[in-house]
């Protein structure tokens, strides 16, 4: 099953996806029990959330309301750097023996369709289109075996970045965090409708011109070596947010570089993902 957040009439909701313009609210005693999605997740009552819908969910089509990011509220939000051999060799890095590791805040995060700000401190506004894991069952020293086993589900990311924030210093969260910039979404699908994340196949366009087009099998720290060092310094908790990293590609690697700017459409495409979009806009 998909599932998503929204927002109709001021109130923040969510539901199940049924496709680009309807999806279906859940039910008022459901949501009066489980407030939001995370919630739903923290509690393992997911399955129960997809009977409560169908029996007495409630039409709702995107011209009512508005889509939030996939997990609204995360308590962490993980980054994993150079985590395609395509993206090492364009950045002309050395391998690495551990994950790179950096931070967003929930505020950075943005929805499917929903404008995606510039930031006008910076002319160098790139795109990198990832897979994101939502986290389901938490804790800490989780090994490899058991990773699969706390992953709630998957969704489509995207890591709008700030290249000269970014590079202000060896520390990359400035450049990751201007409000807004990083589009989670369009739905989150569950662990169970994607049985093998390797068959998956993630394409970034911007403009309609393929930027980025890889497997996820191609990258160097799996899922369940991420999940296994992340819980190895830090408690996972249900809701957090992984995004496991982008290939080669990036706008800021090109020559000469491509960067998004107002009016630009990006979309981040994902095997049994959907496709996120967003048209750049300029910053208030």
């Amino acid at each position: 099953m998909s599932f998503v957040s929204f927002e109709i009439a001021g109130q923040q909701t969510y539901g199940l996806w049924k496709d680009e313009g309807n999806w279906v609210q859940v039910p008022d005693a459901f949501q009066a029990h489980y407030p939001d999605l995370k919630s739903v997740i923290a509690a393992d009552q997911l399955d129960a959330l997809e009977v409560a819908i169908r029996q007495n969910g409630k039409a709702v089509t995107s011209s009512q309301a508005r889509l939030l990011p996939v997990i609204p509220n995360p308590g962490k939000v993980f980054c994993i750097g150079l985590n395609y051999k395509t993206h090492v060799a364009e950045t002309k890095r050395a391998d690495s023996e551990h994950p790179a590791i950096f931070t967003r805040f929930a505020d950075s995060l943005n929805a499917h369709n929903a404008p995606l700000p510039h930031p006008k401190e910076t002319t160098r506004f790139d795109f990198e289109g990832e897979l994101a894991v939502i986290i389901g069952k938490g804790g800490r020293n989780i090994t490899q075996a058991q990773a699969f086993e706390h992953i709630a589900g998957y969704a489509c990311f995207n890591d709008g970045t700030a290249r000269d924030w970014q590079r202000h210093t060896h520390q990359w969260i400035p450049g990751k965090n201007f409000p807004l910039t990083g589009p989670l979404g369009p739905f989150m699908a569950t662990r169970q409708e994607i049985p093998d994340v390797n068959q998956l196949t993630l394409e970034s366009r911007l403009n309609g011109e393929v930027m980025q087009h890889a497997s996820v099998a191609d990258l160097i720290y799996t899922l369940p070596v991420i999940i296994e060092y992340l819980s190895g310094f830090t408690n996972l908790s249900p809701g957090d947010v992984i995004a496991t990293g982008t290939p080669g590609g990036v706008g800021d690697r090109r020559e000469p570089p491509v960067y998004m700017k107002a009016g630009d459409v990006i979309e981040v495409e994902i095997t049994g993902l959907g496709t996120l979009r967003n048209v750049v806009s300029h910053a208030a």
